[in-house]
């Protein structure tokens, strides 16, 4: 297909298209979509996985960047598609398109994305999108350590923090590189981020700003980076470092902080 497009994969897009129907598979079965629900495919490449959800029956609003992919996407799919070409994400936002694409709708999004957007646009679609009933990614197996990481691991930072405030995340699959094209140097996975129930999302800039200043200093005292005069909650000491902090004691200490400069 991209041969005869005149195309070949674009390494400052993150191109590796996913082209393993196993995986595939268990991405969208994991889902759970059903005929009729609402996807939103990001990094839609030359349209495996858009094929996979439209077999289900879904409705599909794909978003792809590259000019001559959304051509081969558009002769390939046609009117079956809502085709949004351009850049998912404006200054760490979900783009505007796709915000009115969806509507008032509830949807998911499914999709095998590029690298190097996939933390902000997790974290943005889950913080700032109630309507998304869950996200069913694939990303850098790295990242989805980062995403899953227990408190007190060298994995465990502002990632981990700022989606499982607000998410459960578990692992579908692990993916091989052999399951790209071009095949990848690192490791992959699909994971799953499922906002949690009865809570409404909770992002203030205010906490993210705190917890992003107390990790780049993640090896020091929380007494080196807050004061050791600062009043700290309960269970937690100056000699104490950030990661050995949960989220509970985190939102403690940023509002006790937060307090004392006010």
């Amino acid at each position: 297909m991209l041969d005869e497009y005149g195309l070949s994969p674009l390494h400052r897009l993150g191109q590796n298209f996913l082209h393993d129907h196993n995986i595939l598979t268990k991405l969208v079965d994991a889902s759970g979509v059903q005929e009729g629900d609402l996807v939103v495919e990001i990094g839609s490449g030359t349209g495996t996985l858009t094929e996979a959800l439209l077999d289900r029956g879904c409705r599909v609003i794909a978003c792809e960047l590259d000019k001559g992919l959304t051509g081969l996407l558009r002769d390939r799919f046609g009117d079956s598609i809502n085709l949004i070409h351009g850049d998912c994400l404006k200054k760490k936002r979900l783009n505007q398109e796709i915000v009115e694409a969806v509507g008032e709708e509830q949807w998911r999004l499914v999709a095998n994305l590029p690298y190097q957007i996939a933390s902000p646009l997790l974290v943005d679609v889950l913080v700032n999108h109630s309507g998304c009933l869950g996200q069913y990614v694939t990303i850098q197996y790295e990242v989805a350590q980062r995403l899953m990481a227990k408190v007190n691991s060298a994995q465990w930072g502002v990632l981990s923090i700022l989606v499982q405030r607000n998410a459960d995340i578990s692992l579908i699959t692990k993916v091989p590189n052999t399951c790209f094209w071009p095949q990848p140097k690192i490791l992959s996975a699909c994971v799953q981020v499922i906002p949690k129930k009865g809570i409404e999302p909770n992002q203030s800039d205010d906490f993210a700003k705190f917890v992003t200043m107390l990790f780049a200093s993640r090896r020091k005292q929380l007494g080196s980076i807050v004061g050791r005069n600062a009043q700290f909650p309960e269970g937690v000491n100056p000699e104490m470092r950030p990661s050995t902090l949960t989220i509970h004691q985190l939102e403690e200490l940023c509002a006790m902080v937060k307090t004392s400069k006010d």
